[in-house]
């Protein structure tokens, strides 16, 4: 018996409407203080209800690309001082995987304070269980395929996660998962190398190792190379 077939989905017209949108804005086409057409006319341009065009607004505006004001519309900011954490991944996205130097540079700065700190803390505070885990995540990796980009991806993220979490600070997971998007991007145009992958799973072992043993001077140590590894490989790989 032929089972019964899944409707194809495609973008919805909303996320369509906001990839249009954060083109214009972060391209420049559309400058900040630039007031848009009202929804009504936005509606006509892009052939999609106003429903819709409202719905890609607040998001847009989430992301603080847009302001929405009563009895004035929206209007465009600079997302360089309005925007939030949401719009990292549009940059990425915008970019097709290129980013910015500056940018680049401030995305593995920020990697290097805030997952060093993981790494000491979770040494520190990590409980058994968390460890017990930490050892599974690096066994999954190591029996993972190599060119099973998707699946050593999340693996990754879900050892970074788990650092995070073993530090017992609570706010430090929800941060990252805040960059989870952006993050996965990234480490997904990284390990479409193959030739990472033995490097970065041997430092994932050292470190769960140094967590395990609660040294924190050798968890820095790890996460230090770990973190020289992956910007050595992305600057090659994304900087435009």
């Amino acid at each position: 018996m032929i089972p019964r077939l899944k409707p194809v989905k495609t973008d919805s017209l909303k996320e369509v409407c906001v990839t249009r949108f954060e083109e214009l804005i972060i391209s420049g086409k559309l400058s900040p203080g630039q007031k848009l057409p009202s929804e009504r006319e936005l509606a006509i341009q892009l052939g999609v209800s106003r429903p819709v065009v409202h719905e890609a607004l607040v998001d847009i505006a989430a992301k603080g690309l847009v302001s929405l004001k009563p009895r004035i519309g929206s209007v465009v900011n600079d997302y360089r001082k309005e925007g939030s954490l949401a719009l990292l991944n549009s940059l990425v996205n915008y970019h097709d995987g290129k980013l910015e130097p500056k940018l680049l540079e401030g995305l593995l700065d920020m990697r290097v304070l805030f997952e060093t700190e993981n790494a000491k803390l979770a040494a520190r505070n990590r409980t058994d269980e968390q460890t017990g885990e930490l050892n599974q995540l690096v066994q999954q990796e190591q029996d993972a395929a190599r060119n099973d980009i998707s699946l050593l991806t999340e693996l990754d993220f879900q050892f970074h996660l788990l650092l995070a979490i073993s530090t017992g600070n609570p706010s430090y997971p929800l941060l990252l998962n805040s960059f989870k998007q952006v993050y996965t991007n990234l480490t997904g145009l990284f390990f479409s190398m193959p030739s990472v992958t033995p490097t970065v799973l041997d430092l994932h072992d050292q470190l769960s190792a140094a967590i395990e043993k609660k040294s924190e001077k050798d968890a820095v140590h790890a996460m230090t190379r770990l973190l020289a590894h992956g910007e050595k490989i992305l600057k090659e790989i994304i900087t435009p």
